[in-house]
C-alpha cells in the first residue's frame, strides 16, 4: 500500500447514537460537560459564576418578557442533524404540549439560541455560530461577559448569518420570532 505525504487521515464522525450510547455504556461519565458537535465529542470549560449567573439572569429575563409565548430550555440539548446535538446556555422554543419529552427540539422548533461566552467566546463564535446558520436557526445571540456586548445573528442565508450587528445593551432589542416582545439587556451588566 503507498501513502503519499498529502494523505490525511480520515476522522471517524459519531453520530448522535453512538453519543448516547457512550454515556449508556460509561465512557461519558454523567457529570462530564461535553457536546457532539460535527460528530465530534468537545470538552466544555467549567462553569464559572459570571457565567452562569448570566444564564439564570437572561432565562429569567426572556421568561419573564415571554410569559407563555414560547419555552425557555436551560443548557439542554437540541439535535441539528445526525452528528451535532448542542447544548446551548439557552434556547427559546416554540410551544410543545409535552415540553419536548418525547424528543429533542430541532432546528424548526428553535425561534433563538444565547450563547454566554467567557472562556468559550472564539469556539462559540467560529464554530457553534456558524453550525447554527448551516442548521437555519433563525437568531444567535452570543453575549460576551467579558466586554459586555451582544453580537446578534439573523437571517440564515446559505449557511451563514446574512445581519450580524452589536445592538446596545440599553437599547430595546426585538426577537425575529416574537417581534411584539421588547428586551433590555443591560442589567447583565451589574446583575
Amino acid at each position: 500500500m503507498s501513502h503519499t505525504t498529502t494523505d490525511q487521515p480520515r476522522r471517524h464522525r459519531l453520530s448522535v447514537a453512538d453519543y448516547y450510547r457512550m454515556a449508556e455504556v460509561g465512557i461519558l461519565r454523567p457529570d462530564e460537560r461535553v457536546e457532539l458537535i460535527d460528530g465530534e465529542i468537545i470538552d466544555m470549560p467549567p462553569v464559572g459564576s459570571v457565567h452562569a449567573g448570566t444564564v439564570d439572569q437572561m432565562a429569567k429575563i426572556l421568561g419573564d418578557a415571554l410569559g407563555n409565548q414560547a419555552i425557555v430550555r436551560v443548557q439542554n440539548p437540541i439535535s441539528l442533524d445526525d452528528h451535532s446535538e448542542p447544548e446551548p446556555d439557552i434556547a427559546l422554543l416554540r410551544r410543545r404540549e409535552d415540553f419536548y419529552k418525547s424528543s429533542h427540539p430541532t432546528p424548526d422548533d428553535v425561534l433563538l439560541v444565547v450563547e454566554i461566552a467567557d472562556s468559550s467566546l472564539l469556539f462559540d463564535r467560529n464554530i457553534k455560530v456558524p453550525l447554527y446558520a448551516r442548521h437555519g436557526i433563525v437568531e444567535v445571540w452570543l453575549v460576551d461577559v467579558r466586554a459586555w456586548r451582544l453580537i446578534r445573528c439573523r437571517n440564515p442565508l446559505r449557511g451563514e448569518y446574512a445581519l450580524i450587528d452589536q445592538p446596545d445593551l440599553g437599547t430595546p432589542l426585538q426577537i425575529s420570532a416574537t417581534p411584539d416582545v421588547h428586551l433590555v439587556l443591560n442589567a447583565l451588566r451589574t446583575g
